[in-house]
């Protein structure tokens, strides 16, 4: 259930924070190497997010161990990413603030649920 709702919320931080930077880079004197970096990382944090959901999903209904220990892993690849964004952003505004932390939250909640769920299937 959590990795639908992540899902579905990741889809609104990723338009959400598209914009944000499209809106950043319009309003503000935002570097071009940093606007490439910035929106580099939101693209990539979204193809990792698409695969984390899946195998994610894939080793719930499956009760395997693989797929979600694969899916944990990349959570923390996404936690990283969420992390960049919340402090690390060339520029940082308070929906940005909102929305990353936001989603770290999921992906800290994520991982407790998803080790739970590991040592359930090896046991």
């Amino acid at each position: 259930m959590l990795l639908y709702l992540s899902g579905g919320y990741y889809a609104l931080y990723f338009l959400a924070t598209l914009l944000l930077i499209i809106y950043k880079s319009q309003v503000f004197s935002y570097p071009r190497p940093y606007l490439a970096l910035d929106l580099t990382l939101l693209f990539l944090m979204g193809i990792l997010e698409a695969v984390r959901l899946y195998l994610g999903t894939k080793g719930n209904l499956m009760e395997a161990e693989v797929p979600l220990a694969v899916s944990l892993v990349l959570t923390a690849g996404g936690a990283l990413l969420s992390t960049y964004f919340l402090l690390w952003q060339t520029l940082v505004l308070r929906a940005d603030s909102t929305l990353s932390a936001t989603l770290l939250a999921l992906h800290g909640l994520e991982a407790v649920l998803q080790l739970v769920a590991i040592a359930a299937f090896v046991s």
